[in-house]
């Protein structure tokens, strides 16, 4: 692959081309055009390419020389690369490279990731090595830096800590265009200098300030908004997108792995007839599997048609709309004169399958196989180790004692999780007591719950309990633990969740499944403990194991592992675990597990 030419570079060469008085290097010729700036398709349309930019686009048989190399595009439509506008590479449990392998296919051509993930884990510098990974392939990967590491000051410990400066810095560095979702909407709101002073930042750079606002308070949105915040993808109902769209915010509409709000919230674009502009199409969290089984940000296209958008209108969604919201439009986002020559060629247009990807005018991507070879990207071998437990884990260390003598019963609160969902519900439960020690209860699905500090040894251990993944025997664990990334453990008894979280520190991290003191399946992740070094077909078959492991000790959940990786996010109500112990979200504070009677 060529370096990437800025526009002002090699302006003089396209318009040489256009006009005549050069040959082109590349020439797609004969194809479909989808035209996302007039909504229209047109017929046997070329596209002239030179220096990776487009130089013409009509008949180019002009442009076509005796070394420029012919496209033929007739029968399919030509579309522009598709971007996906908000995600977590981190999600897909890959490395940045192995994912643009799995994206690039699919017609991906470039991404706006917020590695916030890793950035509660090894702060600035797990960014700017994600980043830097990003910035070696042809897949265009954009960041928007982390804004809330840890997500929560007063309830979590992460690895680290990013501060206004961190971000003010980062912010400098090339295609990092914004400021990464907004989750402290409170302090936002009310006013928290770090929130503040980090979108002031962002402001003044020039950058975007992409948002996470899953509340339905009006004033408190109208506030966020005022305050600079101008997007957001935690919109679930058609209520809400009806609402942020009227008020200029560019709504971000979600189908990830375990997230499905397309066929809810696209009803504004369906039915109420909304203008779509200011809307975009994104993954946010993606399985390997997913991406194996369904696409990318292809899929999401693909669901919005099935949903009775417009193909055109449904492509604009990820392409131009993005590249408008993060002001790359000049350079992105649709097939036209000037702009970075990243197209597909696509059999049909509900599928949305390409045959064809074409990236900076090189073909990438062709009938099955990849043309062009991803360099290789290796990691430090403190990010490669970073488990940090103090000591190893006994039975005894997951035994929730009461805080009430001579109690045989007593009543707890209760995280309870909820299938294809990112929120939790408060339940409460009342469970024996014996020698001191609270109970689990596997008939009314109560079982414990464990969150374990692992990035500065302190050896901090939070207990409580989980409700809703229906498990009949063995324990899980992760250190895939939204958004600070401790080391979360889940059983039906002590013994079992010991040996699950000293398997998952001896192997560097990742996600597990035991079994009467035996491993299941096991998908290790050495990369700060969230993400796999080996290949997509490898982890795929990682998970597909994990998967049924999962089922075998009786969670019949859909994606039960994503679910369980988000018991521990603070910033989504209505309760979470985390390693200082149990948060009520709706109040922001600390919680008892037993309830005083």
């Amino acid at each position: 692959m060529k370096p990437r030419n800025q526009q002002y570079e090699v302006s003089k060469t396209l318009a040489r081309v256009a006009t005549g008085q050069a040959f082109a290097e590349v020439v797609v010729r004969g194809g479909k055009l989808v035209n996302v700036f007039s909504g229209e398709i047109l017929d046997n349309i070329d596209v002239a390419i030179a220096a990776g930019r487009v130089a013409y686009v009509g008949n180019a048989e002009r442009a076509i020389g005796p070394d420029t190399q012919v496209v033929d595009a007739r029968g399919r439509y030509m579309a522009p690369g598709l971007l996906d506008g908000h995600m977590h590479v981190e999600s897909t449990m890959l490395s940045v490279t192995e994912f643009a392998r799995a994206a690039l296919r699919t017609g991906t051509t470039g991404i706006f990731m917020d590695p916030h993930e890793i950035a509660n884990v090894f702060g600035s510098e797990g960014v700017r090595l994600m980043h830097e990974e990003g910035q070696q392939l042809p897949l265009k990967v954009f960041t928007t830096f982390p804004s809330c590491v840890p997500a929560t000051d007063d309830l979590e410990d992460a690895g680290a800590r990013l501060e206004v400066e961190h971000i003010s810095e980062g912010l400098q560095w090339d295609n990092v265009v914004g400021l990464g979702e907004v989750m402290n909407f409170p302090g936002v709101v009310f006013g928290d200098p770090k929130m503040l002073g980090e979108i002031e930042a962002t402001m003044r750079s020039g950058g975007t300030v992409t948002g996470h606002f899953p509340s339905d308070d009006d004033p408190m949105l109208q506030a966020y908004i005022a305050s600079g915040v101008t997007s957001d993808h935690e919109t679930v109902t058609r209520e809400q997108g009806l609402r942020k769209v009227r008020l200029g915010m560019h709504l971000m509409i979600r189908e990830g792995s375990a997230w499905h709000d397309v066929k809810e919230v696209i009803k504004i674009v369906t039915e109420d007839k909304v203008n779509s502009d200011n809307i975009s199409l994104v993954t946010d969290d993606v399985m390997p599997q997913t991406l194996v089984e369904k696409g990318h940000i292809n899929h999401v296209v693909r669901r919005a048609i099935e949903e009775g958008v417009d193909p055109v209108t449904a492509i604009r969604m990820a392409t131009i709309n993005v590249a408008r919201y993060y002001k790359l439009d000049q350079h992105l986002g649709g097939i036209a004169p000037g702009k970075c020559a990243d197209m597909l060629l696509i059999d049909d247009l509900s599928d949305m399958t390409p045959s064809t990807v074409i990236v900076d005018g090189h073909v990438v991507y062709d009938n099955g196989d990849y043309v062009v070879e991803l360099p290789k990207f290796v990691y430090p071998d403190h990010i490669r180790s970073s488990m940090n437990v103090k000591r190893s884990l006994t039975p005894d260390d997951f035994k929730l004692a009461s805080r009430y003598d001579g109690r045989d019963r007593t009543t707890v609160n209760v995280v309870g999780a909820i299938e294809n969902s990112a929120r939790t519900e408060k339940r409460t439960a009342t469970l024996r007591v014996e020698n001191g020690v609270v109970q689990p209860d596997l008939e009314q699905d109560v079982v414990r719950l464990a969150c374990i500090e692992r990035h500065h040894g302190t050896g901090e251990i939070s207990l409580a309990f989980a409700q809703g993944f229906q498990l009949k025997s063995g324990a899980v664990a992760s250190t895939v633990a939204h958004d600070s990334h401790n080391l979360i453990v889940m059983g039906t008894n002590d013994e079992d969740m010991a040996f699950a979280a000293n398997e998952l520190v001896r192997i560097g991290g990742g996600m597990i499944v035991v079994e009467d003191g035996r491993v299941l399946a096991e998908v290790p992740m050495a990369i700060a403990g969230l993400m796999s070094e080996k290949s997509l077909a490898e982890v795929v078959g990682e998970v597909a194991r994990m998967e049924e492991a999962w089922k075998q000790i009786g969670c019949p959940l859909n994606a039960p592992f994503m679910t369980f990786s988000l018991l521990a996010l603070p910033v989504i109500p209505e309760i979470r675990i985390t390693n200082r112990g149990l948060a009520d979200v709706t109040q922001f504070k600390l919680i008892n597990v037993e309830i005083a009677e």
